[in-house]
């Protein structure tokens, strides 16, 4: 079976998107933060390009759901 190799940007395109739907949805990211119940902190890490961690597939469908938005949506380039 051939390996997949996956690219590590897949991180940024999510974080850029995350904080362009919060933005037209005019959230800041603490407000987002408490509606899917993590801290303000994690939030900003969360959408930090200096981040070297992921985040889970558990957190991403909350996000979704609280800027109505597809995952697609998040994971577009």
């Amino acid at each position: 079976m051939k390996r997949v190799y996956f690219s590590k940007s897949i991180y940024n395109n999510i974080r850029n998107n995350v904080k362009k739907y919060r933005r037209q949805k005019g959230i800041t990211s603490a407000e987002l933060a408490n509606s899917i119940g993590i801290t303000d902190e994690y939030m900003r890490r969360l959408e930090s390009e200096k981040s070297k961690s992921g985040f889970s597939f558990e957190t991403l469908y909350k996000i979704s759901v609280a800027l109505e938005v597809t995952i697609d949506m998040l994971i577009q380039k």
